[in-house]
């Protein structure tokens, strides 16, 4: 009588293992996440981190990046989960149905995550050029979980694999470039209001908002930042139109309007906006209470422009 051939112990291990895996990744994706919302700064043994989370890649359809990748990673928990919950012994043919159902969302997903991660990557840098612990972390991740669904069960159809496969790779990367192909756009230039760079300034600036500005330009405090970036046309509009054109404003974009790249490499900038007050460099949009506080200012604090959600 042949013998039975054991089951491997990937095959018998391997959800559990993924859905370790990406209970890793929400707890990271999901600090992160707070940290966006808060406009915190992460724990992190650098200020690549900061950099990577200020940056307009860091934003998509206005939410936090890191949020997307947390809904990713407790899907990925689910349907690594779901057929064990189903008792084999009282509806085999359920569990089956789940196991190869769920088999194969696993693998799409984990493809997905790991072009996506891929893509970030290159974005960290050639783009960003900062390095963020959180976010390699969670491209390792993602990795890992591409291999195990790949190895982690037999495949009947191998062929089906890869063919699914790449179909999911083109649509995420098509997808994804798309997404941020706005993100860095020369049109904006043409766009560009008479002195201005970039959108517009909409919000007009209160006594308070001129006060804090006439004090941080007094301080010499620079903000540095590109005519493309969202995240500094957040932060003139805290200001205001009358305010911000007190700002010392240094634009790091050679196609921006006055640019002065040379500087902005000088000193060391790879996010938008950074600035540099009485010593301290911060990156991100900062609320005026946090400029007020960074630059000692001691006046009123009535700011009637509220910050915008990340």
């Amino acid at each position: 009588m042949p013998r039975k051939r054991s089951t491997p112990w990937i095959y018998r291990w391997s959800r559990f293992i993924m859905a370790g895996l990406a209970t890793i990744g929400a707890v990271v994706t999901g600090y992160l996440t707070i940290v966006k919302f808060s406009q915190s700064s992460t724990a992190c043994p650098t200020n690549g981190c900061d950099i990577v989370l200020s940056s307009p890649y860091a934003t998509v359809f206005g939410l936090p990046l890191a949020l997307y990748g947390f809904l990713a990673y407790v899907s990925m928990i689910g349907f690594a989960i779901a057929p064990l919950l189903i008792n084999p012994e009282k509806d085999k043919t359920l569990r089956s149905k789940l196991e190869n159902w769920t088999g194969l969302f696993l693998f799409m997903g984990a493809t997905a995550m790991t072009i996506f991660s891929g893509y970030l990557m290159y974005l960290i840098a050639f783009e960003i050029k900062a390095v963020c612990v959180y976010c390699v972390g969670s491209a390792f991740l993602s990795f890992s979980l591409f291999v195990v669904s790949i190895i982690g069960r037999d495949w009947q159809d191998v062929g089906q694999l890869f063919f699914s496969g790449i179909v999911v790779a083109m649509v995420v990367l098509i997808g994804t470039m798309g997404v941020y192909a706005g993100v860095k756009n020369p049109e904006i230039a043409d766009r560009a209001i008479p002195g201005e760079a970039g959108s517009p300034i909409t919000t007009s600036s209160g006594a308070a908002e001129l006060a804090l500005a006439a004090h941080l330009k007094q301080v010499g405090a620079k903000m540095y930042g590109a005519f493309w970036c969202p995240h500094c046309h957040d932060q003139k509009q805290l200001f205001g139109k009358e305010a911000f054109n007190q700002i010392n404003y240094v634009e790091c974009d050679p196609k921006g309007k006055n640019p002065q790249p040379d500087v902005c490499q000088a000193e060391g900038v790879k996010g938008y906006p950074t600035w540099k007050v009485n010593g301290q460099t911060v990156s991100g949009t900062q609320s005026l209470e946090e400029l007020a506080r960074l630059s000692g200012y001691q006046g009123a604090r009535n700011f009637q422009n509220v910050k915008p959600s990340p």
